[in-house]
């Protein structure tokens, strides 16, 4: 069957320029629609010091996502701490790293950049080995990023300052497209959630990651299209392989 239309899990992206999404659709004259399927919930301050952890001990920060960045400085400023100027912080990619400007003056700060991966950074982190370093997190973390700062023997603590939360998709209940993509585990556990009785049928399966396809196999799904790959680094290019195919029968 032919791709006339895409719904993407995720918001959509707020950008001057072209996404390649939209650079997708067109090219292949199809529809792309998006809608986040999970969304990020802030912690309550109650529930930040039900952790006990003193933000002042701590002399750098490992920032891993922008909304570690966003929930930092607003669970800093519900408690009423001035983050100290001293503070080092480690940010996993340039995206965070430039998002950090939103709080701080980037020039006056200590600040190392990674250049993607987690891996990537630990090699940073491990020329600072001195350092009380604290992890703002979400209440869903990766258990490859604690095992990676335990093996570096590091003082550190994880700090979860928000949630991952399943979003109401009541109103899609009878809208069906051709492709739904998934970028992690999280949206396909929103999925049968919100919808228990999804019955596949015709509809394309697109994940991202191994662990989404996982999610995706042992949710019964057949996973038609999958990214990354060395022919396919990116969602969208799977994706228009893809079309390409089918649609020209």
């Amino acid at each position: 069957m032919k791709v006339k239309t895409i719904l993407v899990s995720q918001p959509e992206p707020k950008s001057d320029q072209q996404s390649p999404f939209s650079i997708l659709s067109e090219k292949q004259k199809v529809k792309v629609d998006f809608r986040p399927f999970i969304h990020v919930e802030g912690l309550t301050v109650r529930e930040v010091r039900n952790q006990k952890i003193d933000l002042s001990r701590y002399s750098a920060i490992i920032l891993t996502s922008r909304n570690a960045v966003d929930h930092f400085f607003r669970i800093a400023e519900e408690m009423r701490y001035k983050v100290p100027n001293e503070l080092k912080y480690f940010c996993q990619s340039e995206a965070v790293a430039y998002y950090l400007q939103k709080y701080v003056v980037y020039r006056k700060r200590k600040i190392y950049v990674g250049k993607r991966s987690f891996p990537e950074l630990c090699e940073l982190i491990k020329k600072h080995k001195g350092e009380r370093f604290l992890l703002p997190s979400s209440d869903k973390l990766k258990d490859t990023i604690p095992e990676a700062l335990d093996e570096m023997g590091l003082d550190w603590k994880r700090l979860d300052l928000y949630r991952t939360v399943t979003s109401d998709l009541s109103d899609l209940e009878d809208v069906f497209y051709d492709v739904l993509v998934f970028f992690s585990p999280s949206g396909i556990d929103s999925l049968f959630k919100n919808f228990p009785k999804f019955k596949q049928n015709n509809t394309r399966i697109a994940v991202y990651g191994n662990s989404t396809v996982k999610a995706a196999t042992q949710a019964g799904l057949k996973v038609d299209i999958s990214a990354p790959s060395p022919e396919n680094p990116s969602m969208t290019m799977a994706i228009e392989k893809y079309i390409k195919v089918v649609n020209k029968k």
